[in-house]
């Protein structure tokens, strides 16, 4: 079975990026550097429009924690409805309780608005109080596929128990490592837990083409450095789609 490689993409340069370097898919956010919320309707359209590649749209309001207030669920089922309308292949939905379990009746909603889309419930898998009661519940609600590092900081360091969630899975939801993935490890992360999906951002700093610069006034925190960016790099996303298969 041929291995699949998710990228994480911020941009339609870094969509085009995991394209052609051979990524399957990618799931289209903004923010990353607060681990991503649900991208602009200019951003899904224009990525929409580049070919050969599937597109899944992370759907989360805001940073922080995944327990959500009613107007926040209000907002992603109407994302959702957007996603959906914009051509998106799938979306990216999680929802905890304020316990630390899938909050099954939020996630319920979000899965009927996103009708016959694919569905990925992300990483707030890793914040849940208990995993395997967590993989029963997201299977139930029919979900296609869990990202995870494991509940730990990498998905390399969380190999056991994404393991122990594939045997546990039987088949019924695909498993997918994702967190600190690159093409030194891939492959055995791959190996070692029995998935065949695996999600990397690969992505490497961009310097501004600005030449004027006005030093010191960040747009945000202090230690910001507002000419340079991040995107996903093709060699990058090369290496780990060579590195799988």
């Amino acid at each position: 079975m041929k291995r699949i490689l998710e990228v994480c993409a911020g941009s339609v340069q870094s969509v085009i990026a995991a394209r052609n370097g051979g990524a399957t898919r990618v799931e289209l956010c903004s923010a990353l550097e607060i681990g991503g919320i649900t991208p602009s309707a200019g951003l899904i359209t224009e990525a929409r429009r580049v070919e050969g590649i599937a597109l899944n749209v992370l759907i989360r309001p805001r940073g922080g924690d995944f327990l959500y207030n009613e107007s926040e669920v209000a907002t992603m089922e109407q994302d959702i409805i957007m996603a959906r309308n914009l051509g998106a292949d799938g979306v990216v939905i999680g929802a905890l309780t304020p316990q630390g379990d899938v909050d099954v009746e939020v996630c319920k909603r979000l899965i009927k608005a996103a009708g016959a889309m694919s569905i990925t419930f992300h990483r707030a898998f890793d914040m849940c109080r208990e995993p395997l009661n967590a993989l029963s519940d997201i299977i139930a609600m029919g979900c296609h596929r869990i990202l995870t590092s494991g509940q730990a900081s990498t998905a390399l360091a969380g190999m056991a128990l994404i393991k122990q969630l594939v045997e546990r899975a039987a088949d019924k939801i695909v498993i997918m490592p994702g967190c600190g993935v690159n093409a030194t490890n891939a492959a055995t992360i791959l190996d070692t837990t029995g998935c065949v999906e695996i999600h990397a951002s690969a992505r490497t700093s961009v310097e501004s083409l600005m030449q004027y610069r006005h030093d010191g006034v960040s747009m945000g925190n202090s230690d910001n450095d507002e000419y340079a960016h991040m995107e996903s790099d093709e060699c990058l996303v090369r290496h780990i789609v060579d590195a799988i298969n």
